[in-house]
Parts: C-alpha cells; structure tokens; sequence
C-alpha cells in the first residue's frame, strides 16, 4: 500500500509503498476513503507524543470500507462503510464496561499508538467495541471531518458541559475543535461568545451562530470582556486551543457555578499550569477534561447532524491527495488556515 511515512521526527515525511496491515482476530483492515488532516498529526511529528514508534504513519480521522475482518467480529461486515473514534477502547477494561472506552485502561490511537490513516488501508482493533455504521447521508468526507474535532466538541458541549439551552457559553480558539463547539451549541439554542486572533475564525464563528466576537489580539483583558458581555460571566466556558492564556482565559470568564472543559491539548511548558483555586473554590467552578467520545455517542451526533441541519464539511477549506498531504504535515503548525483539510485521493 502506498502511505506517509516518517522515520525520524521532525524529518520531511515519504511517500512509500509499505506492507499491508492484517486484521487481529477481534480487528478490521480498512480501505481509506476519506482522513482528516490535524495539528495532533503535527505534534506527533515533532515527537511530542510518547506513545509513537519510529518508522511511523500518522492519520486518525477515518472513514473507510471493511475490506478485512478477524474471525472473532461480529458487529460488522466486509464492505461495511464505517468510521471510528480517534481513541479506541479494549472492551474488556473496567472503564470500556462503565461505556467510557475514550478513557480505557489499554486504549490504542490509530495514527499515534499504531500505524494511521495517512495510507491507502489501515488496522482497526476491537472492531466491535468501536467501529460505527456510516449512515448513507454522512458522506466520506463529512465523516472525516466529524473525525476528532466535531466528536471531541459534541462530547464536550453536551456530555461534559451539559449545556442546556438560552445558557451563555464561550468557545476560546475557533479552530476545527472550537468551531464545531459552536456550531452544537447554536443548534442547542445557547448564546455564544467567540475568542480567536483570527478576523476570518471570528467571521466564520459569527456565520455558524456566534452572538458576540471577541478578537484577542486587541482585547488586554479577555476574561474581563467576556464577563462584561456576557452580564456577570458565562454558564460554560470552552478552552478548544489547549494553552495557559486561553486555560486561564476560560476559567477567569466563568460566572458563579460556572463549568470550564478544557478540550486543547496542554503540550510542553503548557502541561502543567497554575490554576486559580480560590477563585474555583470560592465560585463553585467545574473544572472538567474532554478526550474524544465513545463510539456509542456517534447515533446522537448522526441524530443532531439531521434533525438541526449541521454540515460538518462546511468546516473544510480544502481536499488533498495524499501526496500533497505529506507536504503539508511539516508546515501544518505554521500555515495560514482556519478550516480543516481531507485526505480524499490516495493513488
């Protein structure tokens, strides 16, 4: 199979014709129809994630066909249409029991633990604990983009959060992650407050929902005028970027009560920051980590998408082969794009 392969990190990756995966006995192989390009894709890269093995094949937002199945699946068929959460469970775990396979005890992420998506075909373990049927109205490039960030945002915004409608909420960052969050959230009928650095992020937020637009580069106090928009504080409030300022931002523009979820991945110096404790003692505040949705979830994400109309591919700004994608992943912490990018041709 042709793939993107790195075999150092940080080194320009290859197109290479590789060996095909094989299916475990509970596991699938999947014919690569559609894969979202992430800057998580990036930070693997770069070797910020521990869990990656040289050589190495990224790629984690996945749709694809059955095309290989292990005798010990059951939920499933060969030419299934299909896609999955970007952290999969064992099924065995006392976690994946209590339906919580994003945080299972063994979990493996296609693209990080093992060989991704960035390839023609791809191994998927535990086919039954976390494969989901694609209904014929999510196309294949709709459900890569759903891929971690719409998922990871619904998860946040609904299971997390709980957000309830006419409740305020503000999204900081209005990327893939932060956008998705408030798409779900105009659908739930809360009032949102968007921060980016970006006029085009903010353009694009007012356009999916956003009531209130807040550019941060020329705001001093981002907490402050989030709290002054929002007549005392926000219900919910969203890190989608995953740093200090954005963090601090989020819990500081809390009203009383309020619920912070932090969805942005803390990387480097980021990883561990001072927090506010008085103040989330004295207010009451929830602090709560997001990470991913279990497979499950997936009908109510389905059910959303056509009940209120949300168009996941409406987030995508571009479709690239898989040879203009191993040149992009280098530049993919520098490059001037708001939206997302799918891998959709991989001859």
């Amino acid at each position: 199979m042709k793939a993107i392969l790195y075999d150092a990190f940080g080194i320009d990756p290859k197109i290479m014709d590789l060996p095909d995966p094989e299916a475990a006995d509970h596991g699938v192989v999947l014919k690569v129809l559609a894969t979202g390009m992430c800057r998580s894709d990036w930070h693997g890269w770069m070797g910020h994630d521990p869990d990656i093995r040289l050589p190495h094949v990224p790629g984690h937002e996945i749709a694809g066909r059955i095309i290989e199945m292990g005798s010990g699946v059951r939920r499933f068929k060969i030419g299934d249409r299909v896609t999955l959460p970007f952290v999969c469970g064992c099924g065995n775990c006392r976690e994946c029991r209590s339906g919580n396979p994003q945080v299972c005890d063994h979990q493996s992420q296609p693209g990080f633990t093992h060989w991704g998506s960035f390839a023609e075909k791809v191994r998927i373990d535990h086919a039954d604990t976390n494969l989901v049927h694609l209904p014929d109205h999510i196309s294949d490039v709709a459900a890569a983009a759903l891929g971690c960030r719409f998922i990871t945002s619904f998860r946040a915004v609904v299971d997390q959060a709980n957000l309830q409608q006419n409740e305020r909420i503000a999204i900081h960052g209005c990327g893939g992650v932060g956008l998705s969050a408030i798409m779900i959230a105009n659908a739930i009928g809360a009032e949102v407050v968007a921060v980016d650095i970006d006029e085009r992020a903010l353009e694009l937020s007012e356009s999916l929902g956003a009531k209130h637009l807040i550019n941060a580069v020329k705001i001093k106090d981002v907490a402050r005028e989030v709290r002054d928009l929002s007549g005392g504080g926000v219900d919910v409030s969203i890190d989608a970027l995953g740093s200090r300022e954005t963090a601090m931002n989020s819990i500081g523009c809390l009203k009383k009560r309020g619920r912070h979820i932090q969805v942005g991945l803390m990387t480097n110096d980021d990883a561990c920051v001072e927090v506010p404790m008085d103040r989330i003692i004295a207010h009451e505040l929830e602090i709560k980590g997001s990470h991913g949705m279990q497979a499950f979830r997936y009908a109510a994400v389905f059910e959303m998408i056509e009940n209120y109309g949300l168009d996941p591919e409406r987030f995508i700004t571009k479709t690239v082969n898989l040879r203009e994608a191993a040149k992009l992943l280098p530049t993919m912490n520098d490059w001037d794009q708001y939206g997302m990018v799918v891998v959709n041709s991989f001859s």
